[in-house]
């Protein structure tokens, strides 16, 4: 573990028998800039994390490790101008060159905490750049709010470099979309971060998202940021906002017009006005009503609902002209891990079943049932178009198979000599069977599903079909003698007695020594916030299915005669488990 430098809001430690001096006399800018350097260069990202947020390790530290890497320290700074500034960063060691940016969140944060007008103040940042231990590209972040000889802001300096409380760690995200950012989010605030702000600055298109770090935090900086490149201002009302209103009325207020939101995001994606959108040029409604057919007025009032929520945004500098957000570009049809069909569903097929959910607590009958007369599998497989869409609509969730390819068990099957199987159970178009084949082109796959999902997978495979076989049939089907057999999102549409049948047809077509690799959505064994909580919610009303705790799940193994070994965590907040025979 790298050693660590005390970072710029430690004031040294006063020896035995001498007063303290006072927080004014305490290190001064230079000392306090080259103190972070030395931090910057000495820190391996999981080393940090670690410590940053105690508990968080093995699977789950190397998930958020592989997710966002140490970008620099931050701290605040008070030239009287720019010239001493330039002059103290050379003398830190640290380049004087690079343009000095406005820093917008900053600026707002210092005047709301001291009763200023953001005007008054002149918030720049500088981001020197520092090498890492092997040489990675870091910086320190400089914020610098410039105080005149003689400025009233001269007391503001006094406290702020008393307190220190810009001062934090920052961790870049790599490759963010929405639900990296909240999967990161949410594992923050499990380990005990909480929420402190954020904003999306404009002059260099990024949005921050601020924590508190826990109290149990193993270094002295208190505060971390979540840096994301681009407009993610969707996501970052959620983490402002989280559920702290002003009013409890307008808690609940909040709450009932999640719907209208709903609609909203399928409206958008069925105007496919996304695909007449541009994240770069900002457009009227006019232009964009002729492009998707509809009212301009009408239009412009559906644009700026979605610009409240982060999937558009409205150009500052030209009123009533708006462009695509990041968030906004998941709803093309095009885009890789598309949204729009997940979004047509859920403003579809599922927000129809949703209104009978007073139905499906009364009864226990699924909602979908409720309003369709049918259930969900029964319902789609009598309408082909449906039935392709919600194929396509569980791509949306692919992100969360990124890591299984490094998967143990995957990896030791590839290994092996004589070649390996994978039987994928019911598993869709064939999105994670196709990665696996993809990473390891010694194993072989099958795939289990119906008839008009099979042939749609042939196709979505390319060319690792030549190494698939494909199998028409039912639970009941589950081919034999695989090494590795996969039960993906499939559980969870089933409730306990049907979930042990599938369990069994697996355990009797397993042979010895073959595992079984399972990946759901956990819920928390405690009253933690989780993903898993709202789609327990959404498989009880349209498929009476649940999710479950990985106790919940080892019974059930159990009953069937299998194992569970072990869990491990996967982006989207889901886990891999694993169960082998026992």
């Amino acid at each position: 573990m790298a050693t660590t430098t005390p970072p710029p809001a430690t004031t040294p430690t006063p020896a035995a028998g001498h007063p303290k001096k006072p927080a004014a006399d305490g290190p001064g800018d230079v000392a306090r800039l080259r103190d972070a350097a030395g931090f910057v260069r000495e820190q391996e990202t999981s080393d940090l994390l670690a410590r940053v947020l105690p508990g968080l390790d093995g699977p789950e530290l190397r998930a958020m490790t592989e997710r966002c890497r140490f970008a620099h320290a931050a701290l605040l700074v008070f030239p009287p101008d720019e010239r001493t500034l330039r002059a103290e960063l050379a003398a830190s060691g640290l380049s004087a060159d690079g343009l000095a940016q406005p820093s917008v969140v900053v600026r707002e944060r210092l005047a709301a905490r001291h009763g200023l007008g953001a005007g008054e103040l002149d918030v720049r940042i500088l981001r020197p750049a520092v090498p890492g231990p092997d040489g990675e590209e870091r910086a320190v972040e400089v914020f610098a709010l410039t105080v005149p000889e003689g400025s009233e802001l001269a007391a503001v300096a006094a406290e702020e470099r008393t307190v220190d409380r810009e001062a934090h760690l920052a961790f870049d995200v790599e490759r963010p979309d929405p639900l990296v950012l909240r999967g990161l989010r949410a594992g923050f605030l499990r380990h005990g971060a909480v929420a402190d702000g954020g904003g999306y600055n404009p002059h260099e298109d990024g949005t921050v998202f601020y924590f508190a770090a826990p109290e149990e935090t193993k270094t002295p900086y208190r505060r971390v940021e979540l840096y994301a490149r681009g407009d993610h201002r969707d996501v970052l009302a959620e983490h402002l906002d989280g559920p702290r209103a002003s009013h409890p009325a307008e808690t609940l207020l909040r709450l009932l017009s999640g719907a209208w939101t709903t609609q909203a995001l399928a409206a958008c994606a069925e105007l496919r006005l996304p695909e007449a959108m541009s994240t770069s040029t900002a457009r009227g409604a006019e232009e964009l009503a002729r492009a998707v057919g509809a009212r301009p007025e009408n239009l412009a009032t559906l644009l700026r609902y979605l610009a409240m929520v982060g999937v558009v945004a409205e150009e500052p500098r030209e009123r009533g002209t708006f462009r695509l957000t990041e968030a906004g570009l998941l709803l093309r049809e095009d885009a890789r891990a598309s949204m729009r069909p997940l979004a047509l569903m859920y403003g579809g097929p599922f927000y129809e079943s949703f209104a009978r959910l007073a139905h499906t607590v009364r009864t226990g009958e699924p909602g979908f049932e409720d309003r369709y007369g049918e259930n969900h599998f029964d319902h789609f497989a009598r309408d082909p178009e449906l039935a392709a869409r919600f194929d396509r609509s569980m791509a949306a969730s692919a992100p969360m198979f990124d890591p299984l390819p490094a998967h143990p068990v995957v990896t030791a099957a590839a290994a092996a000599p004589g070649g390996r199987t994978v039987v994928d159970i019911a598993g869709g178009t064939g999105e994670l069977l196709g990665r696996l084949l993809a990473a390891h082109p010694s194993l072989r796959g099958v795939l289990l599903e119906r008839a008009h999902v099979v042939e749609a997978a042939r196709d979505r495979l390319g060319a690792v079909a030549e190494r698939c076989d494909f199998v028409t049939g039912d639970f009941a089907d589950v081919p034999a003698a695989g090494d590795v057999y996969v039960l993906s999102r499939v559980l969870h549409d089933w409730d306990d007695e049907q979930c042990r049948t599938i369990l069994r047809h697996c355990a009797a077509a397993m042979p010895p020594g073959a595992d079984l690799l399972i990946v759901e959505r956990l819920l928390p064994a405690d009253s933690s916030p989780s993903l898993a909580t709202a789609w327990d919610l959404h498989m009880m009303c349209n498929t009476g299915g649940r999710e479950r705790t990985a106790a919940a799940y080892a019974l059930l193994l159990a009953d069937a005669g299998l194992e569970l070994v072990g869990h491990s965590p996967l982006p989207l907040e889901a886990h891999v488990l694993h169960a082998r025979r026992r």
